[in-house]
């Protein structure tokens, strides 16, 4: 009998039925206790639900390098008749994991592209000054941003637009930036975070809170499946060709690096697995 015919059918029919799970409406998760003046983390996020389906390693620098982390929302999504709802949604969400939020302009940013920066160099400009002004008010030890071949419009969009920001900054204006992938992978992520069941539990069921989106496009549910499969792909591209893969059931892939003294500067030397045993601080000496 073929053990790997059953495999598949339990993976088939555990997906189609967290389907039918509830969404949202869940009391907030455990957390560990923050200091108010501890250094913050800035998650930029492109779109509310972003915070929960790439925060692996944001949700664990809350909760385990003990850093205040706040989701900044970029936008409130590009449907009008939506925004307010999703900014609730996103309230919720991060309400659940314990994440503070920062919006940017009421009902969020829009047509946040390269169009509107290689043609609009003005509304592109007065962007650029709301992004710069929530680093400069937050000084965050930390951002989280898509890197800047995400697919989606709107994520290279704020990759641009957290860079252009950056190069506002004054000269001595530093932070770690830990660029995330979604849409489209990274060709050289060098940092490999391993993502524990309950850490993975907690942002699937933050994701829920999205409701809207997830009775739209019910990506929660195949988190699992996609972390699986960053361990994959991260134990030769962050690992390198043909090296051994860590002992990572889920995983999520990220560059790491660090700006400083107004430019973008390196910071491993060789791509690092980040397991669940070893604090995130370390990532940030």
């Amino acid at each position: 009998m073929n053990p790997y015919k059953q495999f598949v059918s339990d993976c088939a029919r555990l997906v189609k039925n967290a389907r039918a799970f509830p969404l949202g409406g869940f009391p907030p998760a455990p957390r560990s206790a923050v200091a108010p003046d501890a250094p913050k983390a800035l998650f930029f996020a492109p779109h509310p639900d972003d915070e929960t389906i790439v925060g692996a390693l944001a949700l664990r620098i809350f909760r385990e390098a003990k850093l205040n982390l706040v989701n900044v929302a970029v936008t409130q999504g590009s449907k009008k008749e939506r925004q307010a709802a999703r900014l609730v949604e996103l309230q919720q969400a991060c309400n659940y994991l314990g994440f503070a939020l920062q919006t940017t302009i009421p009902n969020g940013l829009e047509k946040v592209g390269v169009k509107t920066r290689q043609n609009e160099p003005k509304r592109w400009a007065e962007m650029v000054k709301v992004i710069a002004d929530i680093l400069a008010k937050h000084n965050p030890r930390v951002i989280l941003f898509p890197h800047e071949r995400d697919w989606n419009g709107t994520h290279i969009g704020v990759h641009h637009l957290v860079m252009d920001a950056l190069n506002q900054m004054p000269v001595g204006f530093e932070c770690y930036m830990i660029e995330t992938e979604f849409w489209g992978a990274m060709d050289d992520p060098n940092l490999m975070t391993e993502v524990s069941e309950q850490d993975l539990a907690d942002m699937i069921t933050a994701s829920t809170f999205h409701a809207g989106e997830m009775q739209r496009n019910p990506f929660h549910v195949l988190l699992p499946a996609w972390m699986m499969d960053n361990v994959r792909r991260g134990a030769e591209i962050v690992g390198g060709q043909g090296g051994a893969a860590p002992d990572f059931t889920f995983a999520a892939l990220y560059r790491l690096r660090k700006w400083s003294q107004g430019r973008v500067n390196n910071v491993l030397t060789r791509g690092k697995f980040l397991s669940k045993s070893e604090n995130p601080a370390s990532l940030f000496p």
